[in-house]
C-alpha cells in the first residue's frame, strides 16, 4: 500500500490539506502507508456533512436504524478475515487477538445495538399533577465528535460510532493517526450496509490540529474521547467553554487483589493473560497484583513460570502470543519506566528487557514481572500500558481494599477468593467501573465500560451508553381543558 486517502467525508474517501502522515507497521518498522493529514478545513466538512445528515437520520424510525445497523453486522462479517489482518499488522497485534477479540466484538457490539437501537426507554406516560400527563422522550443530541485511541482501532472506533448512531446522531471520528485504516474501512462499510452518507465521517489527522478542531468546533454537540487522562483534562476544559457534553474514558491502573483462600492457579493464569493482553496497551489491563503474603512467593512463582512460556513473535503468526507495542517511542517509554523501578529498589523477576530475536526496528518488549516496589513508587501508580506486571503482598482485607483504592485511577478491578463474602465485599468496596470476581478482562456487549476519577465518567457499550448520546425531555399536556387553572392563584389572587 502507497499513498492513500485518509479522510471520508460525506461517503467518500478524500486526500487531507494537512501535512503528511506515515503509517507504519510496529512489528516490523515496514512501511504501510503514507497520506496527508486532515486539517481544520477537512474537520470543518465533516462537521457539515454530518450536521446536513443530521435531520433525515435523526428523524428515521427506530426500526430502520436497527435493520441498517443488522445489515452492517452482516457486511463486517463477510469482511471479518480483511479487517483482522489490517487490524494485526496496523496496531502489532496478533492475528490471533484480531480474530479471536477485535472483529467478534465488533460484530457483536453492532448487532447489539441494532437490538437496542428500537428500545430506547422512558418513564412511562402517567398524571403526577393530577391535571397533566407526562411522558418522557429521548432525542439524539446532534454531531458527536469522537476521538478513538490506538491500542484497539477497530473495537475503540464501534464503541464510539455505535450507541451514538443508534440513537439518531451523526458522527465524525477522529482515530489516532498511527492506525487510521481499519477505522476508515469501518466507515465504508456501514453506507455499503445502507446506513445514509455523511451519518459517519472519518478525519484521520493529529490531536493537535483536527482533534483539537473537532472538539471546539461550534457544530459539534457533543465530544465522546477516549485516551490519556492528561489529554482528557484538555478535552473536558475545551468542551466546557462551549458547555458541551462530554463522555471521557481515561486511563486506568487495575488493582488486581489475591486473597489467601483463592484458587491459585486460575488467579496465576488470570494475572498473565490480563497483563500481557495487546501487549498490556489496554486501560483494564492488570498492571498491579495484591497477593496475601502468605500466598505471595507461590503466586510470584508461578506467574513466573507462566510468563516464560509466552511466545513472542511475528504477528501474523497463529502461534505468537505477545506482538509488539505500538511504536518504538512507546517502547522506550516502557523500558523507561521499568528501568527507574529497577533502579529505586525494585526487582525485575522476569523480562525487563527488549527481545534479542526480533527484528530490531519492532517495537518488542519482553512480559516483565516486578516485585519490590513501594506502593507509592511511580511503577504502581502511574500507567506503563506495557506487559508489565507489579506484585505487593498485603497482609489483611482491609488493607487489600485500601490498595486497591490508592491511585487516582478507577476503570476496572478483579478480586480472587473462594469466600463469596470476601468477594462481594470487594465488588463493593473497590472504586472502580467494573469489578470482576475470579476472572480479569472479559467483556460483553450487554454491560457497560467506563470508569471513576481519574480514569473519567460516562458509559461505552450496553444500553447504559444511551444516557451519553441522548437528551431526556419531558413533555406535559394539560387534560382538563380549564382555562383557569389552580396553580394560576399564585398569581391571580384577587380576581
Amino acid at each position: 500500500m502507497n499513498d492513500v486517502m485518509l479522510q471520508y467525508i460525506g461517503g467518500e474517501r478524500r486526500p487531507g490539506r494537512g501535512e503528511q502522515l506515515t503509517i507504519t507497521e510496529p512489528a516490523t518498522g515496514a512501511l504501510i502507508a503514507t497520506g496527508a493529514a486532515a486539517s481544520t478545513a477537512d474537520v470543518d466538512d465533516a462537521v457539515a456533512a454530518a450536521r446536513a445528515a443530521f435531520p433525515a437520520w435523526s428523524g428515521s424510525a427506530p426500526a430502520e436504524r436497527s435493520a441498517a445497523l443488522y445489515r452492517w453486522a452482516d457486511v463486517l462479517s463477510s469482511r471479518a478475515d480483511e479487517l483482522a489482518a489490517m487490524e494485526s499488522r496496523g496496531g502489532g497485534k496478533p492475528i490471533s487477538l484480531a480474530k479471536g477479540f477485535d472483529l467478534p466484538g465488533v460484530i457483536d457490539n453492532i448487532a447489539f445495538f441494532a437490538g437496542a437501537a428500537r428500545n430506547l426507554e422512558g418513564r412511562a406516560v402517567a398524571e403526577y399533577s393530577g391535571e397533566h400527563t407526562s411522558s418522557v422522550r429521548r432525542e439524539p443530541i446532534g454531531v458527536v465528535g469522537s476521538i478513538a485511541p490506538w491500542n484497539y482501532p477497530l473495537q475503540m472506533a464501534a464503541w464510539k460510532i455505535l450507541p451514538a448512531v443508534a440513537a439518531g446522531n451523526t458522527v465524525v471520528l477522529k482515530p489516532s493517526e498511527l492506525t487510521p485504516l481499519t477505522s476508515l474501512v469501518f466507515a465504508e462499510t456501514a453506507v455499503e450496509a445502507g446506513i445514509p452518507t455523511g451519518v459517519i465521517n472519518v478525519v484521520t489527522g493529529t490531536g493537535g490540529e483536527a482533534g483539537a478542531a473537532l472538539v471546539a468546533h461550534p457544530d459539534v454537540a457533543m465530544v465522546s474521547f477516549t485516551g490519556s487522562t492528561a489529554v482528557g483534562k484538555q478535552v473536558a476544559a475545551t468542551a466546557a467553554g462551549a458547555v458541551k457534553r462530554v463522555h471521557l474514558e481515561l486511563g486506568g491502573k487495575a488493582p488486581f487483589v489475591v486473597f489467601d483462600d483463592a484458587d491459585l492457579e486460575a488467579a496465576a493464569r488470570g494475572a498473565v493473560a490480563g497483563a500481557l493482553i495487546n501487549a498490556g496497551q489496554d486501560c483494564t489491563a492488570a498492571t498491579r497484583a495484591y497477593i496475601q503474603r502468605p500466598r505471595f512467593d507461590e503466586f510470584v512463582s508461578r506467574v513466573a513460570d507462566l510468563m516464560d512460556g509466552v511466545r513472542i513473535g511475528p504477528v501474523d503468526d497463529p502461534d505468537t502470543d505477545l506482538g509488539s507495542l505500538i511504536s518504538p517511542t512507546h517502547r522506550d517509554r516502557v523500558v523507561a519506566m521499568v528501568d527507574r523501578a529497577r533502579t529505586a529498589g525494585a526487582k525485575v523477576v522476569r523480562g525487563g528487557r527488549i527481545p534479542q530475536h526480533m527484528p530490531t526496528a519492532g517495537a518488542y518488549y519482553e512480559p516483565t514481572l516486578i516485585t519490590g516496589a513501594t506502593q507509592d513508587s511511580e511503577i504502581v501508580q502511574h500507567e506503563v500500558f506495557g506487559p508489565v506486571l507489579v506484585c505487593l503482598p498485603f497482609d489483611t482485607d482491609d488493607e487489600a481494599i485500601a490498595l486497591a483504592n490508592d491511585t487516582p485511577y478507577g476503570l476496572a478491578a478483579s478480586a480472587w477468593s473462594r469466600d463469596v463474602f470476601r468477594t462481594q465485599r470487594a465488588a463493593r468496596e473497590i472504586r472502580a467501573g467494573c469489578v470482576w470476581l475470579n476472572d480479569h478482562i472479559p467483556i460483553v456487549s450487554e454491560m457497560p465500560h467506563g470508569g471513576f476519577g481519574a480514569s473519567g465518567f460516562g458509559k461505552d457499550m450496553s444500553a447504559y451508553s444511551f444516557e451519553e448520546y441522548t437528551n431526556v425531555k419531558h413533555v406535559m399536556a394539560e387534560l382538563t381543558g380549564v382555562a383557569d387553572k389552580s396553580w394560576h392563584q399564585l398569581i391571580f389572587r384577587s380576581r
